[in-house]
């Protein structure tokens, strides 16, 4: 016989129970298998920066100090020592070529000078006898010849006469022989005279040649002797403005001793030190920008000294088209030395987050911007405003460029 099942009733209570154990299986299934469990830890919005990838023109450069200097300077340098006699010209004056600045004593330099023109003037004096004898020489030979001849012709008209006349038998044989003789003996006379005058003419050439080389030579020293004496008279060698040390009276002055400068007013140039790992990339050529009184002006280097000091290479620059009004000389000039040319890139804003990440990930904020979730990026060159990038980010991103020092290692950040 069959027993007749009672039905269950669903009450309200059972039916909450069980759609609440429901909820709490979906509600853990979701945890495990879709739930986010990365790290998060909250920051406040106002104390972060927060900045946006974009693209742009992208120029390398390094920021630099530089020093206004004059385009030229002419360095003054004693060239003899002694004592200061005069001073004529004051640090500031303004010069003109050849403007006396201060004049030197030297008594042993000066009787020094005195000797070696006595001496030279001596040896040229030497020299110009020596011509005047070999001239007295050949004129002495000439007046020989001339005499010579003038007996011959003295001389062959009678011989002539007197061999008809010794012919005919008209004179006597001993006459004829006589003046024979004298004429026979004025011709070998006036041939060895003549072989001699030619051979001296050579040598009188020769020798007159060497004697105005030497006296030339004598008489180039003699002047350069003179102009020691000119040394010790300081004058302004290019027209500027006179920069010097304190300089007294009866002060010692040593060869080679700077005494002063000359600056050529009105143009100028600046010079940079240089880290020298930037050795390899900065040439002639390169342009920088600066900005003073509120206006940008450019420059361009002209000059890459070779010489590294205490790690730093200098260069000297100059204004490539209207050059500041009022610099002076000592003055400092922020500079942005551009390396090669500008190209167009994928720029993110430098900030504190590279010393924490060296440019290997940053926060990213997602669409909302409520929360900042951490990406791999590779980032490539840095000027002092922006990093070029080269993956992990895309225009439009917004991207936190403050430090990360607080951070952790937390993947997500909560702002508030």
């Amino acid at each position: 016989m069959d027993r007749q099942l009672k039905k269950k009733n669903w009450t309200f209570k059972r039916v909450a129970t069980v759609g609440g154990i429901g909820i709490f299986v979906v509600f853990v299934a979701y945890q495990v298998l879709f739930a986010d469990r990365r790290s998060r830890l909250k920051v406040e919005r106002e104390k972060i920066t927060i900045a946006t990838v974009s693209r742009g023109v992208f120029q390398e450069f390094i920021p630099q100090t530089g020093t206004v200097e004059p385009s030229r300077t002419v360095y003054l340098d004693a060239v003899e020592g002694g004592t200061i006699k005069r001073v004529v010209a004051e640090s500031g004056a303004m010069l003109k070529p050849g403007d006396i600045v201060l004049e030197l004593s030297n008594l042993n330099r000066e009787i020094s000078v005195l000797d070696q023109e006595s001496n030279l003037t001596q040896s040229i004096n030497r020299i110009r006898e020596t011509r005047l004898q070999i001239t007295q020489n050949a004129l002495r030979q000439q007046e020989s010849l001339i005499t010579i001849d003038n007996a011959l012709a003295t001389l062959k008209p009678q011989y002539e006469r007197q061999k008809q006349l010794f012919e005919k038998k008209l004179i006597s044989k001993q006459d004829f022989e006589r003046t024979e003789a004298d004429y026979f003996a004025n011709l070998k006379r006036k041939e060895i005279t003549y072989q001699a005058y030619k051979l001296d003419s050579l040598d009188r050439l020769r020798q007159i040649v060497q004697l105005d080389q030497s006296e030339r030579k004598l008489l180039q020293s003699l002047e350069n002797v003179g102009k020691i004496l000119d040394n010790l008279v300081v004058k302004a060698p290019i027209e500027g403005q006179l920069t010097r040390p304190q300089l007294d009276v009866g002060q010692s002055v040593n060869p080679g001793q700077r005494l002063g400068q000359v600056d050529v007013v009105g143009s100028y140039k600046v010079r940079v030190e240089i880290d020298e790992i930037y050795l390899p990339r900065i040439s002639e050529g390169l342009r920088a920008t600066t900005n003073y009184a509120g206006k940008d002006y450019g420059l361009v280097i002209t000059y890459v000294y070779p010489n590294v000091l205490n790690g730093r290479f200098p260069v000297d620059m100059n204004f490539t088209g209207e050059t500041p009004s009022g610099i002076r000389r000592g003055l400092s000039l922020r500079l942005r030395i551009e390396l090669g040319q500008s190209s167009e890139e994928l720029l993110l804003p430098v900030g504190g987050f590279y010393k924490d990440t060296g440019g290997n990930w940053v926060y990213v904020l997602d669409a909302d911007g409520n929360r900042a979730v951490k990406r791999s990026v590779r980032l490539g060159r840095k000027n002092t405003e922006h990093f070029e990038v080269l993956e992990g980010l895309k225009p439009g991103d917004r991207v936190i460029t403050s430090s990360y020092e607080n951070f952790g290692n937390n993947e997500v950040l909560v702002l508030n």
